[in-house]
């Protein structure tokens, strides 16, 4: 499997595993022009609310094993401005009232970690 397949399959194992916490998938894959791209766009109802929902930009990342670190250590500082100078490109295209949160979802081997409100 090549790296583009091995993205690929990750991508949606984390995508089950939202769906299964509840998230509903808004979008993937979001190119942002020259910005970059946000791996996953999805919508939490808040408990408890009616008509509020949060918006969230999860960034993926996966590491077969943590030879050279967790995989939540790749979302950097300088990721994390890519991520939310793309988030800031979606929003400017899109009429909402959500609010926003950025989550990672790392992937440690077959092992998902879920930080919400990582940056």
């Amino acid at each position: 499997m090549n790296t583009r397949n091995i993205g690929t399959h990750y991508e949606e194992a984390a995508i089950e595993y939202l769906k299964s916490q509840g998230i509903t998938i808004i979008d993937r894959n979001v190119v942002c022009g020259k910005v970059g791209e946000i791996d996953i766009i999805g919508r939490e109802a808040d408990k408890g609310k009616d008509e509020v929902h949060t918006l969230i930009f999860f960034e993926v990342k996966y590491r077969k094993n943590t030879k050279y670190g967790h995989a939540a250590q790749a979302v950097n500082a300088s990721k994390q401005n890519k991520i939310r100078r793309c988030a800031e490109y979606y929003l400017a295209y899109r009429n909402t009232d959500d609010y926003i949160r950025f989550d990672v979802l790392a992937i440690d081997g077959e092992e998902i970690s879920w930080y919400k409100n990582a940056f």
